[in-house]
């Protein structure tokens, strides 16, 4: 599968299938997905997977706001939340902001570790969703994450139950401009 393919045939997936991911595949897809660029080489990102009993009390209680995150995350055999170590990306060594976009340059870099991340999990057959609404704090509670880091993303991942049609996209003449 060529770089173009993935991106262009990935697809956000809620429907998972039973069978479980297998932690060495797992191993394989974070080890591609830190190639992912980051401010500075910080590598800031760091992923911990979430399968059983504590994933669906995740499910349960951290998912409120949009009870449909929930039923996603229950149905897939396996959670990956993205945490980043705070005060890195986008700061200078003496703790200030090395451009006027302050510490937004973490959830950039997180970005893009989660898109690598599902990209090379597309590559190895499996389906992934990005959340972005769900309680930081509780979640981050219940998985025990150091003071030093946050909470900003849930993955469910699994082999996929479903083949979404790829949404519409904007013609390139809309998202490109020339300058001169």
């Amino acid at each position: 599968m060529t770089a173009k393919d993935c991106i262009k045939e990935r697809r956000s997936i809620r429907k998972f299938k039973a069978e479980p991911v297998d932690h060495a595949l797992l191993s394989e897809i974070i080890e591609t997905a830190s190639y992912a660029p980051s401010w500075k080489h910080t590598q800031i990102t760091r992923y911990i997977a979430v399968e059983g009993e504590l994933k669906d009390k995740i499910a349960a209680e951290c998912t409120l706001a949009y009870p449909r995150n929930g039923e996603i995350i229950a149905q897939a055999p396996l959670l990956i939340a993205v945490t980043i170590i705070k005060g890195r990306s986008g700061f200078e060594r003496d703790g200030s902001y090395s451009t006027p976009r302050g510490d937004s340059w973490q959830m950039f870099d997180a970005g893009i570790a989660s898109q690598s991340f599902c990209l090379a999990a597309w590559d190895k057959g499996l389906g992934s969703v990005i959340m972005g609404i769900f309680d930081e704090v509780k979640a981050a509670s219940l998985l025990n994450v150091p003071e030093e880091r946050d909470v900003v993303a849930l993955i469910p991942i699994g082999y996929p139950d479903e083949a979404p049609a790829a949404p519409r996209r904007k013609p390139v003449e809309e998202l490109l401009s020339f300058q001169s």
